[in-house]
């Protein structure tokens, strides 16, 4: 073992003490309501497999055939031979969907967000961003040479204050998460166009846990507050509610075209096996066709709520799927998923720096998966556990 690393066994030591270490939970089944973890059989409320397609059969099946047309792997990054025209109707069922005119698929969430901020924005441009946004966004931001102004969270007036303060900017970029993945609240997607609009600044909305989840057939924020077509940048994922892998970015042709050519992440990334396109084009289709995996989302969402609201716990001011059951230390969020563990309920703790070291909390989402007696259980034992750590 290496002493020049030991810097890194004390930083390990201080997360442990501190309660911010978390440990990597192995799953021994096929992702689903119910998972089996270290031989346990318990509910799942920790993925985001939310209309239950991790394991749908119409996935399974585009997949198996996609292996036998297309191989296993793609060989190449997208832009020298790693394009096949798979990967190209996957794209355009993404348009399509989203009612856009083009659209890009990266490998993942990350590489689109970071991918595309750093081709689009540089030197003498002005990034504006909601406090509470996703790491992969600030991440992006990083790369370039920007200068990042952050409004707070949901604020409008203060959005529209740092607009009025960087007019002179060369380009000015709004970037928001539709849905943000801690907190279960969503932005105000139409204020925010609008004010971009009036300002002449361009929109960037990560959609990953509105796609599948918001608007009709779950086509994401922009559709459910009626501005589809006027964000400039709509990126999403196909790892969550569609069960499958990848990131994308959904815009005009011009947009797509010049990412092409410039972003860096999909530029240097091979690109996705044949039968991971396959299987995400089933996932859009499917969520089109079989309404009822939407309409059981919500269903079991909102009995979930409704159940954790009648026990008195604070759930602050989630809208979606997302549902945070907020306990404030860390070590009191360890503890609880612990216990919750031992009454068969799998929910992870989220804890700083995911989160305010005094916001920890344990994160729940539900999917269309779930039948009433697992939610059931679920709130029994929340009940049971949540008396012992509050």
């Amino acid at each position: 073992m290496s002493k020049r690393l030991d810097f890194l066994r004390e930083e390990i030591s201080g997360m442990k003490k501190s309660g911010l270490y978390n440990e990597i939970s192995v799953l021994e089944s096929k992702q689903g309501p119910r998972v089996r973890i270290k031989g346990k059989e318990v509910i799942n409320l920790a993925s985001n497999n939310y209309l239950g397609f991790a394991n749908h059969p119409n996935l399974v099946s585009a997949a198996r055939r996609a292996l036998d047309e297309w191989g296993y792997g793609s060989g190449a990054v997208r832009q020298i031979c790693g394009t096949m025209e798979i990967h190209e109707q996957l794209e355009r069922e993404i348009s399509k969907f989203k009612d856009e005119e083009a659209c890009q698929v990266f490998v993942s969430g990350i590489a689109a967000n970071m991918g595309t901020i750093q081709a689009l924005m540089g030197e003498g441009d002005v990034i504006l961003s909601d406090e509470l946004n996703h790491g992969s966004i600030i991440d992006g931001i990083r790369l370039t040479k920007a200068e990042k102004k952050v409004y707070k969270h949901l604020d409008m007036a203060d959005l529209e204050k740092i607009l009025r303060e960087t007019k002179s900017a060369r380009r000015r970029l709004i970037v928001t998460d539709g849905v943000f993945s801690m907190d279960g609240d969503y932005c105000p997607l139409d204020s925010i166009v609008e004010l971009a609009e009036k300002h002449d600044a361009l929109v960037m909305v990560d959609d990953a846990h509105g796609d599948g989840v918001l608007g009709k057939d779950g086509r994401g924020t922009a559709d459910h507050f009626g501005v589809a077509g006027r964000v400039d940048v709509d990126m999403g994922t196909l790892s969550k509610a569609f069960g499958s892998l990848g990131g994308f970015v959904a815009g005009d042709s011009v947009l797509i075209d010049f990412l092409h050519q410039r972003a860096r992440s999909w530029l240097f990334t091979t690109s996705h096996p044949p039968s991971v396109a396959a299987a995400s084009i089933a996932a859009i289709q499917t969520v089109q066709k079989e309404k009822h995996h939407l309409k059981n989302l919500w269903d079991n969402a909102k009995f979930l709520k409704n159940g954790f609201d009648g026990l008195g716990f604070n759930t602050g001011q989630s809208k979606t799927p997302i549902t945070p059951v907020i306990v404030g230390e860390s070590a009191v969020a360890q503890e609880l998923s612990r216990e919750l563990f031992k009454e068969g309920v799998f929910a992870k703790p989220i804890v700083y720096p995911l989160v305010a070291k005094d916001k920890a909390r344990i994160r729940t989402i539900v999917t269309a998966a779930h039948k009433k007696e697992d939610l059931d259980k679920v709130l029994s034992a929340f009940e049971k556990c949540g008396r012992k750590e509050t």
